[in-house]
């Protein structure tokens, strides 16, 4: 009733955390409680110390690479880090490389004490390495044991004798076989090399430098029949551009170089309305050189000329039969011009 089960199995704390631990085969890592149980680390220095003790060796741990991984900032992370290094567990120094190119090598450490003293330093002290004739013997205080629960009053037990163990049998050792000489596997031919294909040189960009002169503007549209009245009425178109659009106000040599371009948009049968809306449709906020802008748009909006209109022959009455017929001139059909040849007479209509 009151015998004590020596191989039952001990009971959970009633408070506190309790461990469900299973054995790993893969996946994790072996962590020091220097670090995770560190009072003078903040949680965001042990998250990070913990995490970069589990990466493998070459893994780059730059800020923003630990940034871009973990949802705290920049700032966050690069003050973590100098935690750790302040406290041993993390050292960043700068080599120089080949090239002018410098790179930053980490270390991290598990045991800063044990690795300071395999390096012949001291500890760290905010930050700086306290040297060794600087202080003494280390003594780390064991924790003192727990003390077993007592028991609860009860009858004693009667001793119970406890049964001898048998010996095991000595299993007798089973002779090795002998190894059997591999076959040695005759080297395979090495592969003859493909032929790398020569890359076809780039073509030369043709690029004008930049002292090539400028190609010259095109030039201003003129009429193929001028007259003075269409000089006259493209002059007038021209000055009076600033009725209807004031940012267009032209200086007397301004209208004297562009009416030729006026006049021919004229010839070619635009209306002055449509010439005006054309030339000072949608202007710039900011117009400084309104003059430049009509060359423009009277040389790139230039419409096309009008198609020509086919000649219309008139109507004539023939001499001999009075019959309508076209020509330009006035004479017989071709009926009656046949006959004239043949020596025929005439035909004639009646009267």
């Amino acid at each position: 009733m009151g015998t004590q089960q020596i191989s039952a199995p001990l009971r959970p704390p009633s408070s506190g955390v309790v461990h469900i631990d299973i054995r790993l085969t893969d996946g994790y890592a072996i962590m020091s409680n220097r670090l995770s149980q560190h009072r003078d680390l903040s949680l965001l220095a042990i998250g990070l110390g913990t995490h970069i003790q589990s990466l493998p060796a070459g893994r780059r741990i730059g800020i923003k690479v630990l940034a871009a991984i973990f949802p705290e900032s920049e700032a966050a992370i690069a003050a973590g880090l100098r935690e750790l290094e302040q406290h041993g567990f993390l050292r960043r120094t700068r080599e120089r490389l080949g090239g002018g190119r410098v790179a930053t090598r980490t270390e991290s450490y598990n045991h800063p004490e044990a690795a300071a003293r395999r390096a012949g330093a001291g500890p760290v002290r905010d930050g700086e390495r306290v040297p060794v004739r600087e202080r003494g013997p280390v003594l780390v205080p064991e924790p003192e044991p727990e003390p077993d629960p007592e028991p609860e009053p009860g009858p004693e037990p009667e001793p119970v004798p406890e049964p001898e163990a048998e010996p095991e049998p000595v299993p007798e050792p089973e002779a090795e076989p002998e190894p059997v000489p591999e076959p040695e596997a005759e080297p395979a031919p090495e592969p003859e090399p493909e032929p790398v294909p020569e890359e076809p040189a780039p073509a030369p960009r043709l690029v004008p430098p930049p002292t090539a002169p400028k190609p010259p503007p095109p030039p201003l549209p003129g009429p193929c029949r001028p007259t003075e009245a269409l000089y006259a009425a493209a002059a007038d178109q021209l000055a009076g551009l600033r009725r209807t659009a004031p940012a267009f106000v032209l200086s007397e040599e301004d209208v004297r170089r562009l009416v030729p371009g006026v006049a021919a948009w004229l010839e070619r049968g635009m209306r002055p309305d449509a010439v005006r809306e054309a030339l000072t449709d949608d202007p710039p906020a900011l117009l400084r050189h309104p003059a430049k802008l009509l060359r423009h748009r009277l040389i790139a909006l230039l419409p096309p000329p009008l198609p020509v209109a086919a000649p219309v022959v008139p109507l004539q009455n023939c001499e001999d039969c009075d019959r309508a017929f076209r020509s330009s001139v006035p004479g017989v059909c071709r009926g009656c011009g046949d006959a004239r040849a043949d020596g025929a007479e005439p035909l004639r209509l009646s009267a």
